[in-house]
């Protein structure tokens, strides 16, 4: 062979080689960006902007841009002074106490006093970077792009500012911006007027040429700084923002100046390169089509949340994330952590993406913190193990509110689930024997100590509620144990029995499974709905699917559950649809999507998911609470935006796409000397909930249960061609939805039990099908 020709044929394989070990890049497309036409003159229409602890919000009119910032860890956890007067009072026998006597004033006074909205605990807004350019070249448009998650400002002179916290260094996060073809006239710095109402003296403020910085007193000796500086590079402006504390002995100006400086020293590019590596990495893992544009720029919106709100070694999302209220006052609910739907709901999709750095950023907090839990269930539930409170603090420090929820013992239960899916989601056996089942096991053996045994034998807790139903009136507390605590407490012993009969812990197992037994059984009408408790059906309207849990997230009631489990569903849906929508929130519509699709309701979940999308969010994708049309699909009308019904529409593609769960049953007894049992995934039901109008979408390397990659093609309203990459030595399931036609395997040992396809393949092995 001729040497030229050697060498073209040695750089064609190399090259193949080389595409087969890397894939192309799967970044978001420039059609999925999000565009917004300006003026923006609301902080809650922003571009947001982060990297886990540090967020910005990119907006303006005119010849003004602002950048309104937040750093997850600025909070005030000094209890208010109106809670340490009931201090001693705060606790679960007093609780029982003022509901048996229906004293609920007092009942208020003490469980609602830590909530105070004037002061602290709270998190705390940092402040504002006001940018003043020339007013000769207005800005016309902002967008914030996808691929490399720039927010950038285009002004009438086709001039443009370009901005990103640098996603590469959560420890000492920074944001850089480059201003290009326009005069920066001035930089002014906002520090948070609200910290006034918590007793804070007024910011210390200074600057030079190019420098501008506040720092801010806050509680318990701690400050924290913002500090930006500015220098020219040709004919470029190159800016560096930071919110810094202090660390090794430094003050937080000092510590923001350091990082400021070296920021501008490396340059925008330098620091872009990186940032955008690690972007490239996140949206690598995974990648979905739908042929709903609206709904798939909107689901790569939320993912982009998970990379920029949500790191491992950053806190985790509260209810907005890292983007705070700049609206004068102290963060709305405090900015704190609900922990009866929003923290739960978060950190419900980043499974199936694949994201799972993500979502260790909150099962880690939640570790990080079960010392103070364990201190909660003594000190208020008077019980060993750990309880987390339904809202608390960055600290895990318990805030009250209406205490038939903020306090109710099963909301731990139900973060407890996360670890169990994360797990089913893995197969990672480490994490199982050293997260998942100890601090499920801490929650149970709380909840194990509070339950007795009721009139006719069943174990109930001595009080229960249903959130959000009846507010935080007496009426609230429902007779135990409602369907919810019902569904929280089963879901955990039966996650239990199945951590624990994986860990070879068979003993264990049979009584974690007996004690879900021992719970009785489901409060139902004759017709099979579900009540709220043995007599209470729900009796309007209302923005809290709380009853409806065994059928989602928990797979307590399935559509694999046979007749009984069918008429279940169906009467209970039933009921949903006839008291209507006009008490829901936007998450009502985005979670009940969810719940459609998981009972396999296409239209349905097609219909809730595009009404939370038309209606729902704000201009910026942002879920807001209220009907944002005002035409009649809601009674609330109101703005406040949280998290969760964002996260909730992002898990109900998946759930439309692709579901691998099985029902969660009670684990038959075993001897005590029983072998350790390996995982067995949920069968992979493939377009399970997808309208008849997606005759294409498709997905690839979404996450199953056992770790599984599964990609697939849907041409012509049928599915095409599908792959499965073992996550680990095990049987895989295919649930047989393919309308009778038959795949064509690449392997010969597959074999048809019942309704599913099987085989066992070994880790990293690849199943495939063409049709």
């Amino acid at each position: 062979m001729k040497p030229l020709l050697s060498l073209l044929v040695a750089s064609f394989v190399a090259l193949l080689s080389h595409a087969a070990a890397e894939p192309p890049p799967r970044l978001p497309g420039s059609d999925l960006n999000l565009p917004l036409a300006a003026p923006i003159t609301t902080w809650d229409e922003a571009v947001p902007l982060g990297n886990g602890t540090m967020g910005v919000l990119l907006w303006g009119e005119t010849n003004l841009l602002r950048l309104s910032l937040d750093r997850g860890d600025l909070w005030d956890e000094r209890p208010s002074p109106r809670f340490t007067e009931v201090r001693d009072r705060f606790t679960w026998r007093s609780m029982q106490s003022l509901v048996a006597s229906n004293r609920m004033d007092e009942f208020h006074h003490i469980f609602d006093s830590n909530y105070d909205y004037q002061g602290p605990p709270t998190k705390l807004p940092a402040g504002r970077v006001e940018l003043i350019l020339d007013p000769a070249s207005p800005v016309t448009a902002f967008e914030l792009q996808f691929a490399t998650a720039e927010g950038v400002a285009r002004f009438a002179s086709g001039s443009e500012l370009r901005a990103f916290v640098n996603a590469a260094d959560v420890a000492e996060p920074v944001a850089l911006l480059r201003l290009t073809g326009i005069e920066l006239r001035d930089v002014q710095l906002r520090p948070p007027g609200a910290v006034k109402q918590l007793g804070y003296p007024p910011a210390r403020t200074g600057g030079t040429d190019g420098l501008r910085w506040f720092e801010q007193q806050a509680a318990d000796g701690s400050a924290y700084a913002v500090l930006i500086g500015w220098r020219r590079v040709g004919s470029t402006i190159l800016l560096a923002v930071t919110v810094a504390n202090g660390t090794a002995g430094k003050n937080p100006q000092a510590v923001a100046q350091d990082r400021v400086h070296a920021a501008l020293e490396r340059g925008y590019e330098t620091l872009l390169a990186e940032h955008a590596r690690w972007w490239t990495a996140f949206w690598n893992r995974s990648r979905v089509f739908i042929p709903e544009p609206h709904l798939l720029r909107h689901y790569y919106l939320v993912r982009y949340f998970y990379g920029a709100a949500s790191r491992q070694g950053a806190p985790p999302m509260p209810l907005q994330g890292v983007w705070t209220a700049d609206a004068g006052g102290l963060p709305p609910w405090k900015g704190d952590y609900h922990n009866d739907l929003n923290t739960q709901m978060t950190y419900l999709a980043y499974r199936t993406s694949g994201d799972f750095d993500a979502g260790l950023c909150f099962l880690d907090y939640l570790w990080d913190r079960l010392p103070v839990f364990r201190h909660f269930a003594r000190d208020f539930y008077h019980a060993p193990g750990a309880a987390v409170p339904g809202v608390m603090s960055l600290a895990g420090q318990a805030l009250g509110g209406w205490g038939q929820y903020s306090l109710s013992p099963t909301m731990g239960a139900w973060n407890a689930h996360l670890f169990y899916l994360h797990w089913r989601h893995t197969a990672d056996t480490t994490f199982l024997r050293e997260r998942a089942y100890p601090f499920c096991r801490e929650i149970g053996v709380c909840l194990r100590a509070l339950l007795q045994p009721n009139a006719q034998g069943a174990l109930v807790l001595p009080l229960s509620s249903s959130p959000e139903i009846f507010d935080n009136t007496r009426r609230a507390f429902l007779e135990p144990n409602s369907n919810y605590d019902l569904a929280s407490l089963k879901m955990l012993f039966l996650a239990l029995a199945d951590m624990a009969a994986t860990l070879g812990e068979a003993r264990a197992a049979t009584d974690w499974a007996r004690l879900a037994a021992d719970l009785g059984d489901w409060h139902l009408a004759p017709d099979g709905t579900l009540l709220l408790d043995a007599t209470t059906p729900l009796p309007a309207s209302h923005r809290h699917l709380s009853n409806l849990m065994p059928l989602h997230p928990f797979n307590l009631i399935t559509p694999d559950g046979g007749e009984p489990h069918g008429q279940i569903i169906a009467a209970s849906l039933r009921d949903w649809d006839r008291l209507g929508t006009r008490a829901w929130c936007g998450y009502s519509f985005s979670w009940m999507a969810c719940l459609r699709a998981r009972v396999g309701d296409a239209p349905a979940a097609f219909h809730y998911l595009d009404t939370y999308a038309r209606a729902f969010i704000l201009r910026n994708g942002f879920h807001a609470n209220g009907d944002q049309t005002r035409s009649g699909l809601s009674d609330f009308t109101y703005r406040p935006f949280t998290l969760e019904g964002n996260f909730l529409a992002m898990d109900a593609v998946h759930e439309m796409l692709l579901q691998s769960w099985d029902t969660l049953s009670e684990t038959p007894t075993a001897s005590p000397d029983a072998p350790a049992q390996r995982l067995i995934p949920g069968p992979l039901r493939l377009f399970p909930a997808v309208p008849a109008h997606w005759t294409h979408a498709s997905f690839d390397d979404l996450r199953a249960e056992g770790g599984h990659r599964v990609s697939a093609r849907l041409e012509h309203g049928t599915t095409a061609w599908l792959r499965v990459v073992a996550g680990q030595d095990g049987l895989v399931r295919i649930r047989d939805n393919f309308g009778g036609r038959q795949p064509r395997w690449n392997r010969p040992d597959l074999q048809k039990f019942g309704s599913d396809y099987a085989v066992w393949l070994p880790k990293d092995q690849v199943l495939e099908a063409t049709f």
